[in-house]
């Protein structure tokens, strides 16, 4: 059963760089970790900028960009379901792409 499981995942995303491979097995998982840190670089600039009274103004513009991009998160696990109910039917037998699906976040 492992090996179906294996056959039914989205094949990885393999970037050429030169003669290096850039290899993303987890997509969306990806996509989250990579849009966490950029909300966290935000929130850490915009509390830094607020040391400065000079700063304040975009410092206020940092927090509401990461603000924002908090609603990246939801989208993107929202897309994992509705992708994975795709490629796997969505049918009874797809029970575990709902479980696996959870596991990403």
């Amino acid at each position: 059963m492992a090996a179906m499981s294996d056959h039914r995942r989205a094949a990885p995303l393999t970037i050429r760089i030169g003669h290096d491979e850039l290899v993303v097995r987890r997509r969306y998982e990806a996509a989250s970790i990579l849009n966490d840190v950029l909300i966290a670089l935000w929130f850490v600039a915009g509390s830094v900028m607020f040391f400065f009274v000079a700063w304040e103004t975009p410092g206020t513009w940092c927090f509401l960009i990461g603000s924002i991009q908090f609603l990246i998160r939801p989208a993107l696990r929202l897309s994992r379901q509705f992708h994975l109910r795709r490629v796997r039917g969505g049918g009874a037998e797809s029970g575990s792409a709902v479980t696996e699906a959870w596991q990403d976040f």
